[in-house]
């Protein structure tokens, strides 16, 4: 097994599958968002460009992306997450609107650092720091992470 294809974590750890928080919940992203995800992140690409962590990156893209590159997208993310990689969950409000998302990966130019970026929908961006509060004391209690080797941009 080649470099990038190690777990990302411990083979022991379990991974969480959910968090709640206040007026959010986690969930493992899957194809089964593509629909609301791509609802919700092209109707706020500038929102989300503008948002802590997002700055110079190539995400989300200004044009947008169809629903079928959506859906290999969300499937990445999906193989990912069963091949402890990176983890990337989707930031439900009630039972099922999608509203955001929350990435934990590898930082790709710091090998042993975690780059952990979240957004939410421009409508929800109340819930922006919401997230990032509950994310950080989550990250800190029920991940395998130094706290000093993670980046999360600060709300």
């Amino acid at each position: 097994m080649s470099e990038d294809q190690q777990p990302f974590v411990p083979e022991d750890f379990d991974v969480p599958r959910t968090l709640a928080g206040d007026g959010f919940r986690l969930e493992p992203l899957g194809p089964e968002h593509n629909a609301r995800d791509l609802a919700a992140w092209s109707g706020s690409i500038a929102h989300i460009r503008a948002t802590p962590g997002f700055a110079g990156r190539h995400w989300p893209p200004p044009e947008g992306m169809s629903a079928e590159a959506n859906l290999a997208d969300l499937e990445r993310h999906a193989r990912d997450f069963a091949e402890r990689r990176g983890f990337t969950y989707s930031v439900l409000e009630g039972d099922a609107e999608v509203v955001g998302c929350l990435y934990v990966y590898p930082a790709k130019e710091q090998p042993g650092r975690v780059h952990v970026s979240s957004w939410a929908r421009e409508d929800r961006a109340h819930l922006d720091a919401a997230v990032y509060g509950a994310v950080s004391a989550w990250l800190h209690e029920a991940w395998p992470f130094d706290p000093a080797r993670t980046d999360y941009a600060p709300r």
